[in-house]
């Protein structure tokens, strides 16, 4: 079946997904209000909800996939970030709680700022790679850069707030304030990047894989460490891109 031209398993994946997300949002949000838990971790498992969820449930409901259905994709979320801003979050208990989730008390006021620019930005990134690796039929490489920031970019926060000691600067859009990264969180991106063309091997030339090997992991980890505060999905993605397309067109 098809609604003006979409397949319907379409609607139905982002009503699951959008769900499941809010769902998640309101209990990390309770584990903040409630338990003490650090914001830092509960952004995270959000974060990984965000970045993996759509790939599971893309397995369950399975649609056709389109530069319509991208485009469709990245408005419903931003849109599910936009429901956060603050004339409705003073109106709606639900919608403070799910918002104390992933607000950082350091990143005030500049919070849904930033999350919604950095969301705009990286599907301004991610969406041309996946169509130009799909029509060179290697649309499995666009899960390197996507693992590299979903897993290693995911898991540098709370490692660095955990196990983090050798700390450095960051700055931040619209703000002069100064944020630290440690080098213990970026090592979760090399070490991300490693693994996820390990993994992707199979889809490389001989030449091509150590190429990928040594230039994308460290890349990968140079970007995230020089980007600004919240936006490192953007820069990992363009940097991973970059390099993908080159590597496979001259190598």
């Amino acid at each position: 079946m098809h609604t003006t031209g979409i397949d319907t398993l379409f609607f139905i994946n982002q009503f699951v997904l959008s769900s499941i997300l809010f769902g998640l949002y309101y209990v990390t949000g309770k584990l903040v209000s409630h338990n003490g838990i650090k914001v830092n971790y509960t952004r995270k498992i959000n974060h990984f909800a965000l970045f993996f969820l759509p790939t599971i449930l893309g397995l369950v409901f399975v649609y056709d996939k389109s530069p319509v259905t991208r485009a469709l994709g990245l408005v419903v979320a931003i849109c599910t970030i936009f429901i956060f801003i603050q004339p409705l979050r003073e109106r709606s208990g639900i919608l403070r709680t799910m918002f104390l989730s992933f607000d950082r008390p350091e990143d005030r006021p500049h919070t849904l700022r930033w999350l919604i620019t950095q969301y705009i930005a990286a599907a301004i990134v991610i969406i041309p790679l996946t169509m130009y690796l799909t029509s060179v039929n290697l649309e499995a490489l666009v899960l390197i850069p996507i693992l590299i920031n979903g897993l290693g970019d995911g898991l540098a926060e709370p490692v660095g707030v955990r196990f983090g000691r050798i700390k450095y600067n960051a700055r931040a859009l619209f703000s002069d304030k100064m944020y630290q990264r440690s080098i213990e969180g970026s090592l979760c991106v090399f070490v991300a990047g490693i693994l996820s063309i390990v993994v992707l091997s199979h889809e490389f030339t001989s030449l091509q894989f150590i190429a990928a090997l040594v230039t994308i992991p460290l890349a990968t980890t140079l970007a995230e460490a020089f980007s600004p505060h919240t936006w490192d999905s953007p820069f990992i993605f363009g940097v991973a891109g970059v390099l993908l397309i080159g590597i496979v067109n001259l190598l």
